[in-house]
């Protein structure tokens, strides 16, 4: 099953959905297709291609938001997948300075790892366990676009 870009009525990212919930929001004229990903959805009157992008017909307003949240999958967008300390795909979080030790839960102080190098490390600093960071840890400026997870194909001509 694909996934739809959902745009605000001026063209702004809002979120993305299930193709389904596009195809909902487009059949009840709610919102109007933008770019299709070539996926056909059948019903007994209807055959219609699968949106990949949609945009609102009435603007939405949303809430602002000064940081992005700190979470999973943003963290490991923001890493690119990788552990930040071999270089492999990585599978858990990992605390940076570890909490047992006063570590906040925070941006500069989570990374992503993979499982041999979180439990390497366990609850030592990486100066300790003799592992060396790729890349420092930092808030990202653009939220949105690390809580997408992988992005289709389809979508970069609309986040920017």
């Amino acid at each position: 099953m694909g996934r739809a870009l959902v745009l605000n009525a001026t063209d702004i990212p809002l979120a993305v959905v299930p193709a389904r919930r596009a195809v909902v929001l487009i059949l009840k004229e709610k919102a109007e297709v933008v770019a299709t990903n070539g996926m056909v959805f059948h019903a007994e009157r209807i055959v219609m291609e699968a949106p990949s992008v949609v945009r609102l017909r009435r603007f939405v307003r949303v809430p602002y938001r000064a940081h992005a949240p700190l979470t999973r999958r943003a963290v490991f967008a923001r890493d690119g997948w990788v552990c930040q300390y071999c270089g492999t795909t990585a599978e858990n979080l990992d605390h940076v300075i570890p909490r047992s030790r006063g570590g906040l839960h925070i941006w500069e102080n989570v990374v992503a790892a993979c499982r041999r190098c979180n439990a390497k490390k366990e609850d030592r600093t990486p100066g300790e366990a003799g592992f060396h960071l790729a890349r420092a840890p930092f808030a990202p400026t653009d939220g949105f676009r690390l809580t997408l997870g992988r992005l289709e194909p389809g979508w970069e001509p609309f986040l920017v």
